[in-house]
């Protein structure tokens, strides 16, 4: 939410930005702020239908208005707070994930003017923004909630059994790098190193490889081609043939196949 509502200002030159993801299926908080003067904005709870944001909410599209105080087509529970912070004309535009509203981005002047295209697009874009950052994050919490168990009966399973963890690590290995949130994405890096040291004690000999290295690696190991490799991980496939070289050529190993298997005796793989 910060980094989209900080592009949408660079982008625009808009002077204020803010919005808040829902904390209950009818309300959200506004918990991020950028370019205000004031903390008035700073934790307010909107319910859905309330002024402009609510109303954002209740419709699921994008709303605006040129003089927030004077509009008849908003109520006008927020005024008091929406005046400290000296703004006139706003559009509120709602975060989309799967036809649910998850949460509101707001763009202000303190002018009574019209909402151009290029400030509501650019609101619009944030949104976006925001929406796909949110299922990426819905996504690794899902791989989280499920890959913990796998590692955990890998051990004492069949073949069967490894080949999903395989393909659970490989795919939180392809998706952490998309994560934004440090804390979450240090989570589903810690997960692909319980489903890596599953299969037992790693072999003696040391082998340092870089996280790239170590994604394109998990990708091969679950048998994608290069393409495919690079298409999960967003690389070019000579960038994928570059990083497999370079894993090879740490590993001591001449094919991809023998990299996954010296891979798996370090521990880097399941």
């Amino acid at each position: 939410m910060r980094a989209a509502l900080l592009r949408m200002r660079r982008a625009t030159g808009l002077p204020v930005a803010f919005g808040g993801l829902l904390a209950g299926p009818r309300q959200f908080r506004i918990a991020e702020l950028s370019g205000t003067a004031t903390a008035a904005l700073r934790g307010l709870v909107i319910s859905a239908g309330s002024g402009l944001g609510g109303k954002s909410v209740a419709l699921a599209r994008p709303c605006a208005v040129t003089n927030y105080r004077e509009s008849r087509h908003i109520s006008h529970e927020y005024d008091a707070v929406v005046a400290a912070e000296g703004l006139r004309s706003v559009v509120a535009v709602p975060v989309v994930v799967g036809r649910r509203v998850r949460g509101v981005l707001y763009a202000a002047l303190r002018e009574a003017l019209p909402i151009g295209d290029r400030l509501f697009g650019a609101a619009v874009d944030a949104a976006r923004d925001v929406e796909q950052a949110l299922v990426v994050r819905d996504e690794a919490e899902r791989l989280l909630a499920t890959a913990g168990e796998r590692a955990a009966d890998a051990a004492g399973s069949g073949a069967g059994a490894w080949e999903e963890v395989r393909q659970a690590h490989g795919e939180l290995r392809a998706l952490a790098p998309r994560v934004a949130d440090p804390e979450l994405r240090a989570a589903l890096l810690g997960v692909c190193g319980r489903l890596a040291g599953a299969a037992g004690p790693p072999a003696a000999r040391p082998v340092a490889l870089t996280p790239r290295e170590l994604d394109v690696l998990a990708c091969v190991a679950s048998g994608t081609t290069n393409v495919a490799a690079g298409e999960r991980l967003g690389l070019r496939p000579e960038t994928v043939k570059g990083y497999l070289r370079s894993a090879m050529r740490k590993l001591g190993a001449h094919t991809r196949l023998e990299a996954v298997v010296a891979a798996r005796r370090a521990g880097l793989l399941p």
